[in-house]
């Protein structure tokens, strides 16, 4: 599946979606989540975003799987977000459930999603997390579905056994369209030598995903795009509204490392 509905090293923002339906802290409205996701969605696309990834941010703790109203409620929400902007929109269910946001891309219009454990195996709070490669690649087969898989290596927020560079390696063997690299945790930066010798690896395009900003973006100039989420929301902080000059901040970092720094309007 080709990558090529994005520019070279896109920037994809991502929607931090409300409590929804069937979690613990539900609010009660799905206008509310409707509402404010719109409004996330068109302040990245206004800043400067390449693309976006709308996530259950909300729902902690989150399960292995989604539920069937978690994937009922992502899929009205997508769908609005497609009709409202122009930019390519993702699907990420957490705490991994690649099939889930893989039916809610296809139904909803998006083209794109990240799977936090697609091989392999993570320890995380939810419990052991096995990676789910052989039936999301069979589900889109079987859907036809023109969807692109970013897959993560060594997730953040999880335990991982073996190197990283292997990992990569048999990420790549089960095959995603592309690979993330995070840190720790929400927020932490990546290593950027995990970057390179993930690409090394896999052959593969590799994205950085958790704790870029424009100070530091110059630091993963190797990367083939960027999935940002804190830096870009008012203050800084995780789960705040996006603020569209911090889009527009972080866009133009991204612009200034292209070949020449003749980036503006890609």
């Amino acid at each position: 599946m080709s990558l090529g509905f994005l520019p070279p090293k896109p920037v994809l923002g991502v929607v931090h979606l409300l409590p929804l339906p069937g979690s613990p802290r539900w609010g009660g409205e799905l206008g509310v989540v409707v509402s404010r996701a719109l409004a996330d969605a068109r302040a990245l696309e206004a800043g400067g975003a390449h693309g976006l990834i709308v996530e259950n941010f909300g729902d902690l703790p989150f399960p292995k799987k989604a539920g069937k109203v978690t994937v009922a409620a992502m899929t009205a929400v997508v769908k609005e977000v497609v009709g409202a902007v122009g930019i390519p929109v993702g699907v990420n269910v957490l705490r991994s459930d690649g099939e889930a946001a893989l039916a809610i891309a296809y139904a909803a219009g998006g083209r794109f999603i990240r799977v936090n454990v697609f091989s392999g195996v993570a320890w995380a709070d939810g419990g052991v997390i096995e990676g789910e490669a052989a039936d999301l690649l069979r589900l889109r087969a079987g859907l036809r579905a023109e969807v692109a898989i970013l897959a993560d290596v060594h997730v953040k927020h999880a335990v991982h056994l073996g190197d990283l560079g292997a990992a990569a390696r048999d990420a790549a063997r089960n095959g995603p369209d592309a690979l993330v690299i995070t840190g720790g945790a929400t927020g932490a930066e990546a290593d950027p030598e995990d970057v390179r010798v993930a690409q090394r690896a896999s052959g593969l395009p590799v994205f950085v995903g958790s704790g870029l900003t424009p100070e530091n973006l110059s630091r993963y100039a190797s990367a083939h795009g960027f999935i940002v989420g804190t830096a870009l929301e008012e203050g800084g902080v995780t789960g705040s509204p996006v603020d569209p000059s911090r889009v527009r901040a972080l866009r133009a970092a991204r612009d200034r490392i292209l070949p020449g720094g003749r980036g503006r309007g890609v």
